[in-house]
């Protein structure tokens, strides 16, 4: 993968976004669901969003109902979920797949430069977290169970 700037996403208001709207950046993708045990996360996200976007980070969330069908909404109540109950300001994207044939172009690539325990692809729950760097590179991939604030030491190393 060269970098995350040839692809495109439809933001959750249905604009299309294109990745290179983040050059330079760097970005923290998430997939994301509403009523998963690592929802409270969203906290932890907003907080990182809010500390180092000054400094040039964003977090990306993509919400996927792929894992135990916790995000059942459609972007509207998505979008007035995540607002009323976390406060997130960060950008949030349409639902997306991640897994399987229908899975986003933007996934499959983050997977295959980022590949998961015994190299395996897949991405095995909600809240996978993909590290770019500000050439738009994968750096790392992190696992659902990783608090965001745990990832704040690797963020501010590329910064």
């Amino acid at each position: 993968m060269t970098d995350i700037y040839s692809f495109d996403a439809k933001a959750i208001d249905g604009s299309t976004v294109s990745m290179a709207d983040y050059r330079d950046k760097v970005l923290l993708i998430v997939n994301t669901a509403s009523k998963c045990g690592f929802t409270p996360q969203y906290e932890g996200l907003e907080a990182l969003h809010k500390r180092y976007g000054p400094q040039g980070f964003a977090v990306l969330g993509f919400p996927c109902n792929q894992f135990g069908g916790q995000e059942p909404g459609d972007e509207a109540e998505i979008a007035s979920f995540c607002k009323l109950t976390y406060d997130v300001d960060f950008p949030m994207f349409a639902k997306v797949e991640v897994n399987g044939d229908g899975a986003s172009p933007l996934f499959k690539a983050l997977k295959k430069a980022a590949p998961g325990l015994l190299g395996s692809e897949g991405i095995k729950w909600n809240f996978t977290k993909f590290l770019i760097d500000r050439k738009g590179q994968v750096v790392d991939r992190f696992a659902p169970t990783t608090k965001p604030d745990a990832i704040a030491g690797e963020i501010e190393k590329l910064l």
